[in-house]
């Protein structure tokens, strides 16, 4: 195995153009770079994917669950293969680079790879999964989620705002999803060897600090909260301020405990509301029934669980003193996922062989990589978020951060090629000097 491998001469011209031509499908009229799950410009951009995978030299094929999988063929194609990819879908008025650098990075590792004559003894799988984005139906990391076998009849029941159900998305997208729910879209029997993935930040650390690469230790968890208040409507001119139950009042309040939980988090922690509806669409009618949406996130198992009864209990008691009814409903969007040690282990050393300085750091966004960590031992390599904006059109990579994110993932499959798993203390490895 060489020492470490470098970039070719041509990989950021390659990517540059990449991320160009993928960024020309859009959604006209909506603002950034739209390519939600199941539109027509995510439908022909995968058309774009299957050919660029075609030209790197993969086989290509759509799994049962619409994930695009590219596959070089190894040495040795009967054992475990190894796994990297990304996601290529956006939010609505998203940015170029979340979740398109894993597949163009990882096409770029693969165009790496051949270029250097390096032979991997497994097959190297690049995958585009369907679906990693929040939806209208609630659902994030489709394509992966179907893979682990964590699709249920219950989520293809989901509706978006319009009543269509999932399952119904999923035909009209050339789908079949009763293909979906027994996780056979895999590779049967031959489950990953180990699964890593490339993405940008998300976040400010990076940057701030002048480290070109990250290498994760852990995926957050989310927990999201529902919480309905019901008052009284009442004439929001002639009701008396102090005589009022204000649905919109309570709700208010608890935005606020929400920020307040976020802002005492410990490490890594974070609460946000996310949307507040009013039933009442009328200008002067005292508020009686709002709806709050929210969710709390990050790396500390004790402190989400601990989060879910404060909130409860605040939520609750400032709902009490308004004089309103509150109802509040938790679920899980995920839990926390620890990056294999092994796999942290061989990215940093994949690293420090090229000389680039490296950081540990937990995830606050959630990816594929959480439900491919029940497949395989996952890890993840972050490189810098200019200004750590993410969905949004200001979302920038510079194509040098990303060319390195390259190698780093390069040479961390061509060790992975070769590392065998067992169990193991977990790493005591820091940052790179």
């Amino acid at each position: 195995m060489p020492e470490t491998l470098t970039a070719a001469a041509g990989t950021t011209g390659w990517l540059d153009t990449a991320l160009a031509e993928l960024a020309a499908f859009a959604s006209p009229g909506r603002p950034g770079w739209t390519r939600e799950v199941f539109s027509t410009p995510y439908r022909e951009s995968r058309r774009w994917v299957r050919d660029q995978m075609r030209l790197a030299g993969l086989e290509v094929h759509q799994d049962a669950a619409g994930n695009l999988i590219g596959r070089l063929p190894g040495i040795l194609p009967s054992i475990p293969p190894l796994v990297t990819g990304s996601h290529t879908d956006t939010v609505d008025g998203g940015g170029r680079f979340d979740g398109v650098v894993g597949v163009l990075g990882a096409l770029a590792a693969v165009r790496l790879l051949r270029e250097s004559g390096t032979r991997l003894a497994r097959d190297l799988l690049v995958v585009d999964f369907l679906g990693e984005e929040s939806n209208p139906f609630g659902l994030s990391c489709l394509g992966s989620r179907a893979l682990a076998g964590e699709l249920t009849r219950e989520d293809l029941a989901r509706t978006d705002y319009q009543g269509r159900n999932l399952a119904v998305a999923y035909t009209d997208f050339g789908l079949d999803p009763s293909a979906l729910l027994s996780g056979a879209a895999w590779t049967g029997a031959r489950r990953p060897h180990a699964y890593v993935e490339l993405h940008v930040e998300q976040g400010p650390v990076l940057e701030a600090r002048g480290i070109p690469v990250g290498i994760v230790t852990a995926i957050t968890g989310i927990e999201r909260l529902v919480a309905s208040f019901t008052g009284t409507p009442d004439h929001a001119g002639t009701r008396p301020m102090d005589d009022r139950r204000d649905a919109m009042v309570a709700a208010a309040e608890a935005v606020l405990a929400i920020r307040a939980e976020g802002c005492g988090a410990p490490e890594h922690g974070v609460a946000t509301v996310t949307r507040l509806e009013n039933a009442s669409a009328s200008p002067n009618v005292v508020p009686a029934l709002v709806r709050l949406y929210g969710e709390v996130r990050s790396v500390d198992e004790t402190w989400l669980q601990g989060t879910r009864r404060r909130l409860a209990e605040e939520i609750a008691a400032k709902a009490a003193e308004h004089d309103v009814e509150v109802e509040l409903g938790w679920s899980t969007d995920n839990t926390v996922v620890r990056a294999a040690t092994g796999v942290q282990d061989l990215a940093a050393a994949a690293a420090d062989a090229a000389g680039v300085p490296w950081l540990p750091i937990p995830s606050g966004a959630t990816h594929d990589a959480v439900h491919m960590a029940s497949l395989a031992p996952m890890g993840m390599i972050f490189i810098p978020s200019v200004n750590g904006k993410s969905h949004c059109p200001e979302e920038f990579t510079a194509t040098e951060h990303i060319t390195t994110g390259v190698q780093v993932l390069a040479d961390t499959l061509l060790r992975l090629d070769s590392h065998s798993f067992s169990a193991r203390p977990h790493s005591t490895r820091r940052n790179h000097p």
